[in-house]
């Protein structure tokens, strides 16, 4: 296995520490790095652009639910994401699936598990635990919608759902209220719906995660 760098992305330490020996064990001669929240995690994909795995806690601060992996596929979209999180139902798993997570892993999970995780993605592979069937309700193929949205286009989003108007927008991300309308018409357009309402609750929904199981 080519030695590859990685981001292990969890609040708890103990758990971080115990991933971060895992990980170091299964990927021979790879740059483990550690990441308390998501701030950090920005602040690593910067200074290490070559990073090419992310293991992504579901509920760490600054995630916001599925937000953080929306905008992190967004932002870097050749960076394998691997979830881990002790929320393993099925709705879970699937909407990180559709939102362009490379594997789902929950954090029960023996080492086995999380090797076989790990080399499948690696591979270029998705990978799910045994036994999951993923979800094809309107809710995941609407999730599924927001991986199309440019960051650009998932900024706005995020400040239409904030309620900010265009011009409100436009003095945030310091561009002309023409440029703003038409990354609104744009995402109207790649979301499958017909107003900035609609639109801002589907971005809301990125927050919801249901109760483990």
């Amino acid at each position: 296995m080519l030695a590859v760098r990685a981001i292990i992305a969890d609040d708890h330490p103990l758990f971080r520490g115990a991933l971060q020996q895992a990980a170091g064990s299964l990927m021979p001669g790879a740059t483990v790095l550690e990441a308390a929240c998501m701030a950090d995690v920005w602040a690593l994909l910067k200074q290490y652009p070559g990073t090419e795995l992310v293991f992504l806690d579901l509920m760490m601060p600054g995630t916001d639910g599925f937000a953080g992996l929306s905008v992190l596929k967004a932002e870097y979209p050749d960076v394998a994401v691997i979830m881990i999180s002790a929320h393993e139902d099925n709705l879970t798993i699937s909407r990180a699936m559709a939102l362009g997570a490379s594997a789902f892993v929950p954090k029960s999970a023996p080492l086995g598990t999380l090797s076989q995780a790990i080399d499948a993605v690696l591979d270029g592979d998705s990978w799910l635990p045994d036994g999951v069937e993923l979800a094809q309700g309107e809710d995941t193929q609407k999730l599924a919608l927001i991986a199309r949205l440019t960051p650009q286009q998932l900024r706005v989003l995020k400040m239409i759902a904030d309620g900010l108007l265009n011009k409100q927008i436009a003095f945030e991300m310091q561009v002309q209220e023409t440029t703003v309308k038409q990354h609104v018409s744009a995402i109207l357009r790649k979301l499958e719906v017909y107003n900035r309402t609609q639109a801002g609750l589907l971005y809301q929904s990125l927050h919801q995660v249901a109760s483990s199981q």
